[in-house]
């Protein structure tokens, strides 16, 4: 039996940034992902830490402002994974004026307390940045944001909680929870072996995304749980669209927006789309409706129109918006909503419905409020000042670190070197301590980081190490897949002989 003050339920961003901050403060947390961490909504992102320029038009201007402020907090405590990245909002004669644009990013400069980041301005799109585009796209304007590895934001969270004493039960399922003698007590099972856990908790936070409602009705017995409108989001990644290192904001006829993001150094990130969902959201594939209207928003700007040979990978998840009764799936805010049931002598819960990658941090700041009203305040909020693992450098030193881990790994390439700095920041020089980081299992995966992956991030399969922990899955082959699979599955059992 295991006795915690605050359990988790859900290991996405804003579970694992709960379980960071409550952990800093000096609760005893525990964190039940079902999955891997990061496996649902949280990886299946746009992979931008922004203020969310289009919500301006919907007014939600408290949510834009948060998230404004929050992008320097980001990325000064996690350098390696969130960085800068200008954006292009082609002026389109047909659609939104001119001054508006103007009025919008006016606000969405002046909104958030923007310090380093570059500040608007417009733009000459006759010239290099204007190259992909059709030749009527010649005026614009240029802004910032920032952009972020969103999976391994979630595993960085995870791993700064456990370092400040959180469990975090990676692959384990809450079964039931239920109040008795002032307590929660908890039936978990562990997805893996079978075998059946026990806790307790004093305070209970449900972020489960997607599976809020569910587990309201199933794990607690809350039969009539509607609360979340499920809408799923879907992005295509092609070849490599343009050579220059900016992003593209495109407007549509429909009053939607679209973003072309470069990815990964020889690819492009395109997304997302917005319509309701029905269904298990762990079944969730995207549309060939969604493939054409991407294809077909982004054909609309670039001068070589986008085909499905282009494409090399699509994903889709399922946004967990709070059903606030927006008639579109769009106009649903994409601000969270915090519900507390309980108190006044029984054990409190707490259930996250929506939220954004970007404001995660805001919104365990305001669960820790919570739980210090219920159960009693320990230490005050912490963690915009304290960098997550591998961030304790400065925001303008990743140079300075890919020098020195390329002395002490002369044999990494380039591009290795700079995946390594962009995924562990100072961590990097751990997995190359040794200076030899063993063979190389494919396009300098090798066996020193993969070590690294399991042993400190709670990566079991191929799929957890390739799209997760990394995203090299765009370019393993299936061979090559099987093959780091074969050697994982060797690994665990080398292990388990070793622990008989």
């Amino acid at each position: 039996m295991r006795d915690y003050d605050v359990f988790i339920i859900g290991g996405g961003i804003n579970g694992c940034g709960v379980a960071r901050d409550a952990a800093g403060r000096g609760y005893r947390v525990g964190l039940a992902e079902m999955n891997d961490l990061a496996s649902g909504t949280s990886s299946w992102s746009t992979k931008l830490i922004h203020g969310g320029l289009r919500y301006l038009e919907h007014y939600e201007f408290s949510l834009v402002r948060h998230a404004l402020m929050e992008r320097e907090v980001l990325w000064s405590i996690a350098p390696h994974i969130i960085r800068p990245l200008r954006f292009i909002l082609p002026h389109h004669e047909g659609l939104r004026p001119a001054w508006l644009l103007r009025t919008g990013l006016f606000l969405y400069d002046h909104l958030g307390g923007r310090k380093k980041l570059k500040a608007t301005a417009s733009v000459d799109l006759s010239g290099p940045l204007g190259a992909p585009l059709k030749p009527q796209f010649r005026k614009g304007f240029e802004y910032s944001d920032a952009r972020v590895d969103d999976a391994r934001l979630v595993v960085l969270n995870a791993r700064d909680a456990e370092a400040r004493g959180a469990d975090i039960l990676v692959r384990t399922r809450l079964i039931e929870a239920r109040r008795a003698g002032g307590l929660w007590h908890l039936r978990l099972k562990d997805q893996a072996s079978g075998e059946s856990l026990s806790a307790t908790a004093r305070f209970l936070v449900n972020t489960g995304g997607p599976w809020v409602d569910a587990i309201i009705r199933n794990a607690l017995g809350q039969n009539e749980a509607r609360h979340v409108r499920l809408v799923q989001g879907s992005h295509i990644v092609t070849k490599k669209l343009y050579d220059h290192d900016r992003a593209y904001i495109f407007q549509n006829a429909d009053g939607r927006i679209i973003f072309a993001i470069p990815y990964e150094d020889d690819f492009t990130l395109v997304g997302t789309t917005d319509q309701d969902y029905e269904g298990d959201p762990g079944a969730v594939a995207i549309t060939e409706g969604e493939i054409a209207y991407l294809l077909s928003a982004a054909s609309e700007y670039f001068a070589r129109p986008l085909a499905r040979e282009d494409i090399v990978w699509t994903y889709s998840g399922v946004r967990p918006l709070f059903d606030d009764g927006a008639s579109k799936a769009q106009e649903a805010t994409r601000d969270y909503v915090l519900k507390v049931e309980g108190g006044k002598g029984e054990p409190a819960l707490l259930n996250c419905f929506g939220g954004k990658i970007t404001t995660y941090r805001v919104l365990s700041e305001e669960v820790l409020g919570h739980i210090g009203q219920a159960i009693g305040s320990k230490g005050a909020s912490w963690t915009g000042g304290k960098p997550l693992p591998g961030g304790d450098f400065p925001v303008d030193g990743v140079a300075a670190l890919e020098a020195e881990l390329k002395r002490r790994a002369p044999a990494l390439g380039e591009r290795t070197v700079r995946r390594l700095v962009r995924g562990y920041g100072t961590d990097a020089l751990q997995i190359a301590r040794s200076g030899s980081l063993g063979d190389d299992l494919g396009h300098g995966l090798s066996e020193a980081e993969l070590a690294w992956l399991i042993d400190k991030e709670w990566a079991e399969t191929a799929d957890d190490i390739l799209w997760r922990r990394t995203k090299l899955g765009l370019r393993f082959s299936r061979e090559e897949t099987a093959r780091l699979a074969a050697h994982m599955a060797q690994i665990k059992a080398e292990r388990r002989t070793a622990a008989e």
